[in-house]
């Protein structure tokens, strides 16, 4: 074994009882020898080793016969990144690959799709996401005031909604092709508000509109006056509005807080990047999707009927259970320290 081979491991070392990472140790050990003096995946391999607390820095002495994984050391690696092949992890254990397979069989381990997050989170958003929950989780526990709650968003609705479904086939035989959606397609946007009783008030824009500052104030403004038509008990002088909506700019906009102000209305708090926490988004919208599957409509007018046909479909059931469910994703975010939760 070369000199400056068995430095650069005794130099591994070092960094691993300094508490670094494997990519901590790389990057510093290449900063004083040079880029390409250590590879990424031979310190995490040999970090791993070093967590099993095995510290002999001599290669393990090899016989002609097949080497079996160690499962502490196979282990090791996946917990410093999951997403590694079992191909990769081939190499790395110098091991081959049906070796691997099976000991992560014999590990009950199995292959899972990540899923896809709206944003990358920084410190700051996951400490604002942790923040909020904790105290809307608080004053939920305290008095319950989900009852208030009425929440708000918008959602491009297209003309078109093609799906590229699963065929069945013989082997030999080619599938039905399907275009694909293209991406300038004609496109209307939805407005709507809504409560546990279900909706309030929704506007669909003319085509090629969007929402502003001054159109959403307005429209808050319809939104009240549908609510004195369609909550008249609850509304005047006995339910303060509590409205839940994310952090877009029309809706945090200085003439759209003014406009609230007057209302009288309360702003519930929600952290940015935060469609999870969101009514409309997790559970409203979701469900518009699949209705909205394969249909094709040929002016706004249809669509707006499909729209308020959706809306009256759905039982009052639907709608409380969306709003009840803000309870159950506070805790699932504080469970998560402010991440993105799998539900």
């Amino acid at each position: 074994m070369s000199t400056d081979k068995i430095h650069i491991r005794h130099c591994m070392l070092y960094e691993f009882h300094q508490g670094k990472s494997a990519l901590q140790a790389t990057k510093a050990i290449c900063s004083v020898y040079g880029q390409g003096a250590l590879e990424d995946r031979t310190c995490q391999n040999w970090f791993a080793r070093f967590k099993t607390g095995d510290f002999d820095l001599n290669d393990k002495e090899r016989s002609g016969r097949q080497v079996v994984a160690d499962d502490a050391l196979l282990e090791e690696l996946l917990n410093e990144d999951p997403r590694r092949s079992s191909r990769e992890l081939a190499l790395e254990l110098s091991v081959s690959h049906t070796t691997v397979l099976n000991r992560l069989k014999a590990l009950g381990k199995v292959q899972k799709t990540g899923k896809w997050v709206p944003h990358k989170l920084s410190e700051v958003n996951i400490s604002q996401r942790l923040s909020v929950c904790a105290s809307l989780s608080s004053r939920q526990k305290k008095k319950s005031f989900l009852w208030k709650i009425v929440t708000g968003d918008e959602k491009w609705l297209y003309y078109d909604n093609p799906v590229n479904k699963k065929q069945w086939l013989d082997p030999d035989e080619k599938p039905l092709i399907c275009p694909k959606p293209e991406i300038h397609r004609k496109k209307v946007m939805l407005s709507v508000w809504w409560d546990m009783k279900g909706v309030i008030y929704f506007e669909l824009l003319e085509p090629r509109k969007t929402i502003t500052a001054d159109l959403y104030s307005q429209q808050l403004v319809r939104v009240s006056q549908s609510l004195e038509s369609k909550r008249p008990y609850t509304y005047k002088g006995r339910r303060k509005v509590i409205l839940l909506h994310d952090n877009a700019r029309p809706h945090v906009a200085k003439t759209t807080q003014a406009t609230i102000e007057k209302l009288g209305w309360e702003v519930l708090p929600h952290p940015a990047y935060s469609p999870d926490l969101a009514p409309s988004d997790y559970h409203l919208f979701r469900s518009m999707e699949h209705f909205f599957r394969e249909k094709t409509y040929a002016d706004l007018e249809s669509i707006r009927k499909d729209v308020d046909q959706f809306f009256n479909l759905k039982p009052t059931s639907f709608y409380q259970r969306g709003i009840q469910l803000l309870p159950e994703k506070w805790q699932m975010v504080i469970a998560s320290e402010g991440n993105y939760f799998s539900d």
